[in-house]
C-alpha cells in the first residue's frame, strides 16, 4: 500500500513538471533536455523514499523500470508534430485513406522547410559553390534542390557525385564534363510568334548517379540550373555548416526503374504530358530514387483534401496558387516553396494564370508512373516509339525560299501548300507568295507566284485544287500547273468575303470554310468571323453567327461526314478585336442534310502556354487540323502537335523546335505526318492512315 502511494506521488510529480513544460511551450530539444531533468528529480524523490521504507533493490528496479517506460511513452509523445492531430481529424473527416510507407532510411537530418509552411526561394540558406557560383538550397528527406546562379564563364570544378541528381538548364547555356565526356547543355525560351519567326521552348537535363565525375562550366552569358539530389548531399550540408551529420547519407534500399538513362541529355518537352487529375497534366521524371512531376495546372481549378505516403516538396515556377494545407491556406507564387511530409492533407485552387510548379517526390510515386505508361501506350499507338519528327526542308536555306507554310494536303503523290509572305507585323503581300509542290524526297517547286495569298487547300473535282484566296477574298479551283479554273465564292449576302482561311469538302461536293477576317483592310466587309458551307450547286449558307466565334480557323470532317469540327485560334486577348465564349476548345457539331450544323459543344481542350496564361488569354493559335480513319484528330498549336482521339480525349503531343502551323497525312500508305512551319517542313511517321475526301 505503501509502495503505491509512492509511485503515484511520482506520477503527480511528473504530471506536475510536464504541465510547467506545456506551459512554457519549449521547443523539441529544450522538451528532451526538460523531460530528463524532471525524471531524474522524479527518480531521486522516489528512491529516498523506498530506502525510507528499506524495500528491496530488486522493487526499486521495477519501479525504475515503470517509471522509465511511463519517461519513454511522455518523450514520443513530445515528438509528434502539432499538426498531426489536426491531420487525423481531416482525414476521418474527407475519408481519406491513409497508407504508411516502411523500409525508408532515416538519417535523422531536419529539413530547413518546416512542414506545410510556405516559404520563398530568397529566405533559404544560399551557398557559394565557387567563385561567381551561387546556389540557394533547400531539402526535405530523401531530396535536396538547388538552385545555382552561374555568372559568364565561371566553373564549378570537378567533383564525384555522393548523390544521385538531375541537372536542367533554365537559363542559357552550360557545358558539362561527364566522367571525361563533354556534353552541352542549353535553355531556349518560348518566342512569341509573329509574321516572319517563332521558336518553341527546349529545357535540356542530364541525370547522373551516384559515383560520376562531373563539372560545369557556364557558357559566354549568365546560367542557371536547377539541380535535384536524392538522397541529400552530404557535402553542401557540410558546407552549410549543418551540425550533427552522420558520416554516411543513407539511401533507399530498393532502387526503381528510371523513365531516363543516365548521362543522356534530354529536352523536357519531348516528354508526354501526363494527367493526373481533371485540369492537372504533367511531365513526369523518375530516378531509381526520386521522382520530378513538372505540372501545369489549369486557370480556376481545384484539387480537393488528399494525401498520399510520399514526402512532396511544391517549387512554383509560373502563376499562383492557394494551396490548401490541413484546414488552412498558403498563398503561392513564383519561386515559392513548401514541404508537405507524407499523408498530411493537402489540395489547391488554381488562380486565373493557372500554375506550373515542380513537384518533388521521395520516394517516387508508383501510381504516377503507372498513369505515365498507360499515357505512353496510348501515344505509341498511335506514333511508333522511335518515330522522330525529320526536318524534310528548310526554306531559309533553299530556293525557292519559304516565309510562313500553310494548309498543307496530299494528292497524286505530292504535297501541295501556301508559302504565304508576312512582315513580322502580320502585313501580307501576295506579290510575294507562291503555291508550292513538294514532293516526299524534299524537293519542291511554285506552280504559282506573285498572283495569289493563298490559304488553306483541299483536293477537289476533277483532280484540281479548291484554294482559299485569303487576300483576294475569295474561294477558287486551281489546276496542279496553277491555272485558276473557276472562282467558286466571292460574296455572301451580295458583299465581298473577307479573309477565306480553311477549307473542307463533303461528300455530297460541297465544302466548308472559315473565315477570321484576317484581312488587311481596317474595314470589313462582313458582320464579323464566321463559318460558311456552300453546296454543290453553289449555295451558301453562314452556319454560324458573327463573332461567335473570335478566330475560327482550322476545319475539319469526321470520315463518315456526320461531324464538323471547327477550333478557335485566338480569344480573350487585349489587342484582339474579338471576344467569345470559344475558348481554348475544338468545338463539334452535328451535321444535318442541308449542310448546316446543330448540337455545338466542346470536343477537346487545347493546352495554353506559359506565356499567354500570364496574361490571361486564351489563345492556342490553333491553325491547321488533320484526322486519320479513326478519328483521331492531330491539330497545329503554338503549344505544338496536339493529338485528341475521336472522344476528345487527350493522347499526346509532337514537339517541334517552331511552332507547327498546319499538316496533312501522306505517302502511298497515308502514314506520314507532314508539318508545316513557317519556312521549315517536318515529317514524321505513324501507325495511323490519314483521311482525305477525294470527291
Amino acid at each position: 500500500m505503501v509502495l503505491t502511494c509512492c509511485i503515484i506521488d511520482l506520477f503527480l510529480q511528473l504530471l506536475k513538471y510536464l504541465n510547467v513544460f506545456i506551459f512554457l511551450n519549449l521547443n523539441f530539444f529544450e522538451s528532451k533536455i526538460y523531460l530528463k531533468i524532471v525524471i531524474f528529480i522524479a527518480l531521486i524523490k522516489l528512491k529516498t523514499k523506498l530506502m525510507d521504507l528499506k524495500l528491496s533493490k530488486r522493487i526499486f528496479s521495477s519501479v525504475l523500470l515503470t517509471v522509465t517506460v511511463f519517461a519513454f511513452i511522455q518523450c514520443k509523445q513530445s515528438n509528434t508534430p502539432e499538426w498531426q492531430g489536426i491531420n487525423q481529424e481531416l482525414i476521418s473527416q474527407h475519408n481519406l485513406s491513409v497508407r504508411e510507407l516502411t523500409d525508408l532510411p532515416n538519417n535523422d537530418i531536419e529539413s530547413n522547410l518546416e512542414a506545410g509552411k510556405v516559404k520563398n526561394l530568397n529566405n533559404v540558406d544560399s551557398l557559394e559553390l565557387s567563385t561567381g557560383v551561387h546556389a540557394k538550397i533547400f531539402w526535405g528527406t530523401g531530396n535536396m534542390v538547388s538552385v545555382v546562379e552561374m555568372a559568364a564563364n565561371t566553373e564549378i570544378p570537378e567533383t564525384v557525385l555522393p548523390s544521385d541528381c538531375f541537372i536542367f538548364v533554365q537559363k542559357g547555356t552550360v557545358n558539362v564534363l561527364i566522367n571525361g565526356k563533354p556534353e552541352t547543355l542549353v535553355n531556349i525560351q518560348r518566342e512569341e510568334p509573329d509574321g516572319s519567326h517563332s521558336g518553341t521552348p527546349k529545357t535540356e537535363f542530364v541525370y547522373l548517379q551516384k559515383g560520376t565525375k562531373i563539372s560545369i562550366i557556364a557558357g559566354g552569358s549568365e546560367a542557371k540550373i536547377l539541380e535535384v539530389a536524392s538522397p541529400l548531399r552530404l557535402d553542401y550540408l557540410q558546407k552549410l555548416g549543418i551540425e550533427n551529420l552522420p558520416n554516411e547519407i543513407l539511401d533507399v534500399r530498393t532502387y526503381q526503374e528510371p523513365n531516363v538513362d543516365p548521362n543522356n541529355v534530354y529536352d523536357l518537352y519531348n516528354f508526354q504530358l501526363t494527367k493526373l487529375a481533371d485540369g492537372a497534366h504533367s511531365r513526369l521524371i523518375s530516378g531509381r530514387n526520386t521522382q520530378l512531376s513538372f505540372i501545369s495546372m489549369d486557370p480556376g481549378s481545384t484539387f480537393p483534401h488528399h494525401i498520399h505516403p510520399e514526402e512532396q516538396m511544391m517549387f512554383v515556377m509560373r502563376g499562383e496558387c492557394d494551396e490548401i494545407i490541413l484546414d488552412g491556406k498558403a498563398h503561392m507564387g513564383e519561386n515559392d516553396v513548401v514541404r508537405l511530409p507524407g499523408n498530411m492533407v493537402h489540395g489547391a485552387y488554381i488562380s486565373e494564370l493557372g500554375c506550373d510548379a515542380l513537384d518533388i517526390f521521395w520516394p517516387a510515386r508508383a501510381d504516377y508512373s503507372e498513369k505515365e505508361k498507360a499515357v505512353l501506350t496510348a501515344y505509341h499507338t498511335i506514333i511508333p516509339k522511335d518515330s522522330k519528327p525529320e526536318l524534310l526542308v528548310d526554306g531559309t536555306k533553299t530556293q525557292p525560299s519559304l516565309t510562313f507554310s500553310e494548309g498543307p494536303k496530299w494528292m497524286n503523290g505530292k504535297v501541295y501548300f501556301s508559302n504565304m509572305y508576312f512582315d513580322q507585323s502580320w502585313n501580307a503581300d501576295p506579290k510575294k507568295s507562291s503555291i508550292v509542290e513538294l514532293s516526299p524526297d524534299g524537293s519542291y517547286k511554285n506552280i504559282t507566284e506573285g498572283k495569289m495569298q493563298a490559304n488553306g487547300l483541299y483536293p477537289y473535282k476533277n483532280g484540281n485544287l479548291i484554294v482559299c484566296d485569303m487576300i483576294g477574298h475569295r474561294v477558287v479551283e486551281m489546276t496542279t500547273s496553277g491555272q485558276v479554273v473557276k472562282v467558286l465564292v466571292d460574296k455572301y449576302d451580295g458583299k465581298p468575303i473577307d479573309g477565306p482561311n480553311d477549307v473542307i469538302t463533303d461528300s455530297k461536293g460541297g465544302f466548308y470554310f472559315t473565315d477570321p477576317q484576317f484581312t488587311m483592310e481596317p474595314e470589313k466587309n462582313q458582320p464579323g468571323r464566321a463559318v460558311y458551307y456552300v453546296s454543290a450547286e453553289g449555295k451558301i449558307t453562314r452556319i454560324t453567327e458573327p463573332n461567335e466565334f473570335a478566330m475560327p480557323n482550322g476545319i475539319l470532317l469526321s470520315p463518315d461526314g456526320k461531324t464538323l469540327y471547327i477550333n478557335n485560334c485566338y480569344d480573350n486577348e487585349s489587342w484582339y478585336p474579338v471576344n467569345s465564349e470559344k475558348d481554348n476548345f475544338i468545338w463539334a457539331y452535328d451535321v444535318k442534310d442541308d449542310g448546316t450544323i446543330t448540337n455545338g459543344r466542346q470536343f477537346a481542350q487545347l493546352f495554353l502556354t506559359g506565356n499567354v496564361l500570364d496574361r490571361k488569354g486564351k489563345s492556342s493559335s490553333a491553325d491547321g487540323m488533320a484526322i486519320d480513319k479513326m478519328g483521331n484528330i492531330y491539330v497545329g498549336t503554338y503549344y505544338g502537335v496536339q493529338i485528341f482521339n475521336n472522344k476528345g480525349e487527350y493522347i499526346g503531343m509532337i514537339n517541334l523546335p517552331s511552332f507547327p502551323v498546319s499538316l496533312c497525312f501522306g505517302d502511298e500508305d497515308m502514314k506520314t505526318l507532314y508539318i508545316v512551319s513557317y519556312s521549315k517542313v517536318f515529317k514524321i511517321k505513324t501507325n495511323m492512315e490519314g483521311y482525305v475526301n477525294y470527291l
